[in-house]
């Protein structure tokens, strides 16, 4: 199966990710300049009214609506790391998920992908009975999974039909095996750095690792999609300048 839904570049971004009073990301200016969304679920962020919300501004928009299933930790903003059995994460994902759904439904809307968030995103590469229970679970659902590049998700996508969106970050940083780093650890960015790398990843199908030196990314031509983290305080200026990115990518690619 493909490891690419996508027929050109195209930015995806964490969304609806407040709880009650509480706001984080500026989804509302956000959501001008991407082409989908990953909705938190409530278990790492969002709630019942913050869900419908985001996917009425999706609606409003034309943004593709995701899920954005994470680890059951709001206090940790699901990036910390914790210990769960497969079955119960196997439950987690299809709780969490399933409630976006319904209220896609309600909109006349459907899900058009899955992405793990966090931890859960780390926790899948380095236990594969995790992997393989969050992809059995998102196999019930039938639409692409977003991940960066990876082998071992791939095969496992494909054993079970899945379609797997390769995605890369311009946000956070990558060492020099080709590993994402984690937020708390990558260094911060200007929206001037995210356009560049996305440029570089493009053009020359590479990034710069934190040690300063070149990492090969292996989509060898294939269109991926750009994760901008909404939580960062430089956001929004980094979509609007990834943006620009990308459309300057997509229109020399015509």
């Amino acid at each position: 199966m493909t490891a690419s839904l996508i027929k050109k570049y195209e930015i995806n971004a964490d969304m609806g990710e407040g709880f009650g009073r509480w706001k984080l990301g500026p989804d509302d200016e956000l959501v001008k300049y991407i082409d989908a969304a990953n909705i938190a679920c409530g278990f790492h962020a969002g709630d019942p009214t913050i869900m419908i919300n985001t996917v009425r501004l999706c609606k409003k928009r034309n943004v593709k609506t995701g899920a954005h299933p994470g680890l059951q930790d709001l206090v940790g903003f699901g990036r910390r790391k914790m210990e769960v059995n497969p079955s119960d994460l196997y439950a987690m994902i299809l709780y969490q998920v399933g409630a976006l759904q319904g209220i896609l439904k309600s909109e006349g809307l459907e899900l058009t992908h899955i992405k793990p968030h966090g931890e859960l995103y780390f926790y899948m590469l380095r236990d594969e009975p995790i992997m393989r229970a969050v992809l059995e679970a998102c196999a019930h659902f039938k639409v692409p999974v977003y991940a960066c590049k990876n082998d071992r998700q791939q095969a496992i996508c494909d054993e079970l039909g899945i379609v797997f969106q390769e995605e890369v970050y311009v946000d956070i940083d990558y060492d020099s095996g080709g590993n994402l780093v984690p937020v708390a650890k990558s260094q911060p960015v200007t929206p001037e750095l995210c356009a560049e790398r996305v440029l570089r990843m493009a053009e020359k199908d590479e990034t710069v690792a934190n040690d300063g030196n070149p990492v090969q990314l292996g989509f060898k031509g294939r269109p991926f999609s750009v994760c901008i983290h909404s939580d960062m305080a430089t956001a929004l200026g980094n979509v609007q300048k990834t943006r620009e990115a990308i459309d300057q990518v997509n229109n020399k690619s015509k």
